[in-house]
């Protein structure tokens, strides 16, 4: 009942907003660019100039020596307006790439190949998420819904100097609209498809004229279950089997306040605070739909599974957060203080092995896991950064400070192996705590009238302890567990970039860079729910280079800007599997890789845009001393291994381990290319009609470390479409889109042992309302 009160609320306030917005003077959303190709209005020629927060402060993208992907906060709506979350921007910005395993709670990203698919809920990832400056670690936080957004930033490469811990593969970065002494405010709104509703809202103004603005933003999100479980067969919850439009369905809700005080010219104090309420069905996996030597995956029934435990695939979160930003102008030099907190608490339960262990039998014997559940109980994270940077506008320019971490949690664990009763007592509770701290500091020198340097460094300290407070005892009590139960790895180490940009011409710049960034040591605790030990990683270095170009040719027509790229990360940390189908981690020798990156946006005439962005990839393991379990369940190999392996006993059964020297990393696509257009047909009354269209293909794509038939992808596609039309002056819009609009069946991921698929969104059809008033 609390969850239906919470949804009608915010269904009302928002609606209220969007109600009162043709009531509020105000000018044009704060977005940077108006569409995937940035073009200006129809009153101004050529293309937005896009000012970006890449290196601390504000510049144009083409004087960042740093490979930069821009999404604008209209186009991120556009692809999230049939529901999405934050994954829509995977294959939206060339080099970035975004899944999920355990539904809308836990995303996992990666940049130019780098990142992790370990599943656990204290994981730590490469890319760091960072929202209004607030670093977000936890898998959990990871994924908060981003709404009321001015601009993304997918910074590429290691990003140790400004941003700091675990940034070895990059970082994406969020920014929402902040409040101003304008009212101000905008609203987009879509029904379609399973009843799926999208409601994204903003509107704020000055409370004290030139002393005390705000903002309020809104974000509501639903979808109808519409997945059967069509399994009829002994269950350990009868409730479920079988049941119509049983589960995949969910309910977000967030809100977000922000209070802006201003009390003297050069001392602000930006105040937020947050709440998120999450309700959903965790990832469906669809047990047997891979068939031994094919990764085809058409017979499978997008909307019918089969699973005899896991009450629904329920998935239920809340996260709460707040942040003081503090700006004192000195004059020649600006003081930042950010300070932020943020907790979450909530579950995650499923059908782990994706179906009933009857139904995928080896050795003519059942085999699987029923009920699966990871409950964060609490967690607490604390950040605080100090920064000070010059203001002056010489050649010289600095910024230096230093920022400190502490993310503290008691998470659960439960694994029950096939039916009721079977190990009963199978779950365990685990104290993580990660703190870090750092000291870093940037120069930039315009040596000449062309030329500019930068360099950067910090020295960063990252300390990770897991405790095992509970162990999976047995039927009678006695716990059997017989590993460390207290883990503790710290590590101290610097970062550094190094990058040199010159300007050909006024229209094109060059650019050099090199950098190293570092990610500490991880624990994988886990494994505990088996009475398996403990695993650990050791930390990895990434060292980079990269050279690229940025350019406005043609009248500022068309913004072409490309980087090739080459990285080393040596001890990388890799996630495979034990016995138990639990991840296991460890480090390899290195990774290399090397590739390139390109996006355009394109004016070739009146009223068109046009967009594109490209990435090639080779990525490449290299360790001829580590191997990786494959799929194998009683002594049975259900897919194809490609890879030499060998034989090994474990508990009583062969299992089988294959060399994965010479692989490409996990989710790491081979080539990735976005297209995008939109035409508009000016009307007489001001007005125009528009067509817009968007489409990602993604090429070859290994899920896992050693190379298989079956778990893999290969000319995955997308499209969405839009047709409509926009009141004069852009005050507000009405369109009806398609997203997958050819209703894909892509494989996004696997669970190896059951041969199981996860698929993305299915085609969602509707209706879509924008609002921007003067």
């Amino acid at each position: 009942m609390k969850s239906v009160i919470k949804t009608v609320a915010l269904l009302g306030a928002a609606w209220g907003t969007l109600a009162a917005v043709p009531a509020i003077a105000q000018t044009a959303d704060q977005g940077t660019t108006t569409n995937a190709a940035g073009e200006q209005g129809d009153d101004q020629a050529g293309l937005n100039d896009i000012v970006v927060t890449a290196e601390r402060r504000s510049e144009s993208l083409n004087r960042v020596p740093v490979s930069v992907g821009v999404v604008g906060g209209q186009d991120l709506r556009a692809f999230q307006q049939g529901g999405e979350d934050i994954l829509a921007l995977s294959g939206r910005v060339p080099g970035l790439y975004a899944e999920t395993t355990t539904g809308r709670i836990f995303p996992r990203f990666y940049i130019r190949g780098l990142g992790n698919i370990d599943f656990y809920l204290g994981a730590s990832q490469p890319v760091s998420i960072i929202q209004d400056d607030v670093v977000l670690e936890h898998v959990v936080l990871k994924s908060n819904p981003v709404f009321d957004v001015d601009q993304v930033e997918v910074l590429r490469g290691p990003q140790g100097s400004l941003f700091g811990r675990n940034t070895t593969a990059g970082i994406i970065k969020f920014d929402t609209i902040k409040p101003s002494q304008e009212f101000k405010s905008r609203a987009t709104a879509s029904i379609g498809t399973y009843n799926t509703i999208s409601m994204d809202a903003g509107v704020g103004g000055p409370l004290i004229a030139d002393v005390l603005a705000f903002r309020l933003s809104a974000l509501v999100q639903h979808r109808d279950n519409w997945v059967d479980n069509v399994y009829a067969g002994p269950s350990a919850d009868r409730t479920l089997t079988p049941k119509k439009d049983a589960m995949g369905g969910f309910t977000e809700r967030d809100v977000r306040l922000q209070l802006l005080f201003t009390p003297t010219e050069t001392l602000s104090f930006n105040l937020a605070g947050h709440a998120r309420w999450y309700d959903g069905t965790s990832t469906l996996f669809h047990r047997g739909a891979l068939k031994k030597g094919s990764r085809d995956v058409s017979a499978e029934p997008r909307d019918q599974v089969a699973i005899d435990e896991g009450r629904g695939n329920p998935q239920s979160y809340d996260t709460q957060g707040a942040s003081l930003r503090a700006a004192w102008d000195l004059g020649a030099a600006e003081l930042t203080s950010i300070t932020a907190y943020e907790t979450t608490s909530g579950f995650s339960k499923g059908d782990t092995d994706g179906g009933a262990a009857t139904n995928f039998p080896v050795n003519g014997q059942p085999n699987g896991y029923g009920l699966s559940q990871g409950q964060v109980r609490d967690l607490d994270q604390w950040t605080q950064e100090v920064r000070l940077a010059s203001t002056s506008g010489g050649p010289f320019k600095w910024q230096f400070g230093g920022i400190y971490f502490d993310s503290r949690d008691i998470t659960d664990f439960y694994q029950r192996a096939f039916l009721i009763g079977a190990n009963p007592n199978n779950w365990v509770r685990l104290h993580n705590v990660n703190t870090s701290w750092g000291l870093f500091g940037q120069v930039s020198y315009q040596a000449t009238d062309r030329l500019l340097l930068t360099a950067g460094g910090r020295v960063s300290e990252d300390t990770k302890r897991t405790q095992l407070l509970r162990t999976a005892d047995s039927a009678a009590g006695v716990s059997t567990y017989r590993g460390r139960r207290d883990v503790r790895l710290s590590d101290t180490k610097p970062s550094w970039d190094l990058s040199a940009l010159y300007e050909v011409t006024p229209e094109l710049n060059v650019y050099v860079r090199a950098a190293e960034g570092f990610r500490g040591p991880t624990i994988q605790g886990r494994s505990a729910v088996f009475n398996s030990d403990f695993t650990t990683a050791g930390s990895e270095t990434n060292l980079s280079f990269e050279t690229g170009f940025k350019s406005k040719l043609f009248d500022n027509t068309l913004r072409l800007n490309a980087a090739a790229f080459a990285y080393r990360v040596k001890g990388i940390q890799l996630n495979g599997n034990d016995s138990d189908g639990n991840g296991v981690l460890f480090n390899a020798d290195k990774a290399v890789a090397y590739g390139m990156e390109a996006d355009a946006q394109w004016l070739p005439v009146r009223n068109l845009a046009l967009s594109a962005g490209l990435s090639l990839l080779h990525s490449e393991i290299r360790d001829k001393r580590v191997f990786a379990q494959t799929c194998g369940l009683n002594g049975v190999q259900v897919c194809t291994v490609l890879d030499p392996f060998v034989t090994r006993r474990v508990f009583g059964a062969n299992a089988y381990f294959a060399q994965i020297n010479g692989n490409p990393l996990p989710n790491a696509p081979e080539y990735n290319l976005n297209l995008a257009a939109k035409y508009d047909m000016p009307l007489a009354n001001g007005g125009k009609a528009f067509i817009s269209t968007d489409w990602n293909l993604q090429g070859y794509t290994n899920f896992v470390l050693y190379r298989t038939k079956e778990f893999t992808s290969n000319g995955n596609f997308e499209g969405g479409l839009s047709i409509g039309y926009t009141a004069p002056h852009d005050d507000w819009s009405l369109s009806v889109f398609a997203r997958n609009i050819t209703n894909e069946k892509n494989l996004k991921g696997v669970i190896e042992n059951y041969m199981a698929a996860v698929f993305n969104e299915p085609r969602i059809i509707g209706i879509s309302f924008s609002g921007k008033y003067r």
